[in-house]
């Protein structure tokens, strides 16, 4: 299998930076919404309970970690970029948010019960190790869950989404943040990146995991991976 390896830190960087504080209502308005419900079956199907401790990383404005804190009380978010942190706080008081990059985790091995990322392990600069992070603070038995884009799969639909990412997302998304180049680059990672059985390669590379499953969510646009710690 080729080593995937992501893009370059600082571009990332300064990118999410440039578009934080219109990064909401403009995911609400290019996935009409659906974000939100993908993000509950994130927690749904991750068997998070109330007392877990819960670490989602890369967590942007906070929307993950906030929706794992409702059951569970007990979450903390981080994310590499400070803007998006800073954001995420004044979304909730309940969180505890800072900044950490997921390869990199400040924490202890064993920490979590469960480690979570959605949408961002494409834009890691090393996709393996952030997920080898993940799974170093998590116990044995805990998950490490992963929302991601993927490539529909049905050719009709296919024809169809790829329309929309190609062409009216990036300038879409140029309106509404004033940063079109961000919106293209994000299209084409989503386009890049390894999903469904390929994926699932990645993390078993990158870790020991008892058992990793994963589900194709409206008709392949995101996969949803759960994989627990051996």
């Amino acid at each position: 299998m080729t080593h995937h390896t992501g893009p370059d830190p600082e571009k990332i960087h300064s990118m999410f930076a440039s578009i934080a504080t219109r990064y909401d209502r403009t995911n609400t308005v290019l996935s009409a919404g659906i974000h939100h419900l993908w993000r509950r079956k994130t927690v749904r199907w991750s068997d998070a309970q109330p007392g877990d401790r819960v670490l989602d990383c890369a967590t942007g404005t906070g929307d993950l970690a906030i929706a794992f804190h409702k059951v569970t009380g007990n979450a903390t978010g981080t994310d590499f970029v400070p803007e998006m942190i800073q954001l995420a706080r004044e979304k909730s008081k309940n969180v505890y948010f800072e900044v950490a990059d997921v390869t990199n985790l400040p924490y202890d091995d064993a920490t979590f019960d469960i480690a979570s990322i959605s949408f961002g392990i494409r834009n890691v600069a090393d996709p393996k190790k952030g997920l080898a992070e993940m799974a170093r603070v998590v116990k044995k038995g805990g998950r490490v869950m992963v929302l991601e884009f993927g490539q529909p799969q049905r050719r009709a639909f296919g024809a169809a989404y790829n329309l929309y990412t190609r062409h009216i997302l990036p300038r879409l998304g140029g309106t509404l943040t004033g940063d079109r180049a961000a919106y293209e680059y994000l299209q084409k990672s989503a386009g890049r990146f390894p999903c469904g059985d390929d994926f699932v390669a990645l993390m078993r590379a990158s870790a020991e995991f008892a058992s990793i499953e994963y589900k194709a969510l409206t008709m392949g646009v995101a996969y949803l991976y759960r994989g627990v710690r051996g």
